[in-house]
């Protein structure tokens, strides 16, 4: 992206302070800013050649009020290039996000979403929610699995793992220094690696499991526990065989409450627009290996006169930001 950011002189209001300002825009891709006389953004938006796009609103025939009304006000037009229009894109969205423009679709969400994060720094993973930026931690290494639609949903989905795959919760500082196991481990939902009830090796085939799970394999993981299971009841060792059937029960339990509706989803977001006369809801569903995990509905504002095609456009390009 480049530094450069030209603007036309606040001397005129509407359509010829437009004009003065297309008289010196490029040809380049970047994102343009509508200013009014009082120094406010009233509408930010992005073009693949700047000049064309600027030129669009001085068709007033084909404007709609809305639009129209924002024409009215122009006192100044700012804009910033870029290398391409995949990089206005993500600016465009970022400024929108910053700014939140009167005239503009707005996404109203600050919030993050939650992933689950298996922390693999101490080589016992530690399973957990994370929010913000995913990235590699430095010490061994994170998996992170999501994102998700709300909080509650990453815990709901936690304590179903935890008793499927007996994995550790606690923080590092407390898994170091433990010397009997917690009440986790009391209530079969952990296998207790901090006092060595499990070996390195086998808390990592857990892991695996685990990963596994949430990569879609659920059948996979439910035949190798069952075959366990087989063997250790042959064997007699009926206290492992029943735990073997709690993982197995709990799993199957979650297959069923995720199981997606549509065929060949495998990671995917889903994005519905409904619109009445007085307000657009834009519906996003989560599918994650192949299994839903809940959805979140958005009602964004400004969207009175904007088409369904510029809602979902300025939608996305907000939610992706």
């Amino acid at each position: 992206m480049t530094v450069e950011s030209l603007k036309s002189l606040p001397t005129v209001i509407g359509v010829e302070a437009l004009r003065a300002a297309i008289a010196h825009a490029p040809q380049s891709p970047g994102v343009y800013r509508m200013i009014n006389e009082h120094g406010d953004i009233m509408y930010i938006g992005k073009a693949r050649q700047l000049k064309n796009r600027l030129s669009q609103y001085t068709q007033i025939g084909a404007l709609s009020g809305m639009k129209l009304r924002m024409v009215n006000q122009i006192s100044a037009v700012e804009w910033t290039l870029t290398r391409n229009e995949g990089e206005a894109l993500l600016l465009e969205a970022n400024l929108i996000k910053k700014h939140q423009p009167r005239y503009n679709v707005l996404l109203r969400d600050d919030k993050s979403f939650p992933y689950i994060v298996l922390d693999e720094a101490l080589g016992f993973a530690r399973i957990g929610k994370h929010r913000g930026k995913t990235q590699t931690n430095k010490k061994g290494g994170s998996f992170y699995f999501g994102p998700f639609p709300s909080a509650g949903a990453v815990d709901a989905t936690i304590a179903v793992l935890q008793k499927a795959f007996l994995l550790r919760n606690c923080s590092d500082n407390m898994f170091a220094s433990r010397t009997r196991p917690c009440l986790q481990y009391q209530i079969k939902r952990c296998a207790a690696p901090c006092v060595d009830y499990v070996s390195a090796e086998q808390y990592g085939e857990l892991v695996a499991q685990a990963k596994d799970f949430l990569a879609g394999k659920s059948t996979q993981v439910q035949e190798a526990l069952r075959a366990q299971m087989a063997v250790a009841s042959e064997a007699m060792e009926y206290e492992r065989a029943a735990n073997l059937r709690d993982r197995l029960t709990a799993i199957s339990r979650m297959a069923q409450k995720t199981v997606a509706h549509a065929a060949a989803i495998g990671e995917a977001d889903v994005f519905a627009l409904h619109r009445t006369e007085n307000a657009v809801c834009m519906q996003v569903m989560f599918y994650r290996g192949g299994q839903y995990f809940g959805g979140r509905a958005y009602f964004p504002s400004h969207t009175a006169e904007a088409p369904d095609n510029e809602i979902m456009e300025a939608f996305l390009g907000q939610f992706y930001a």
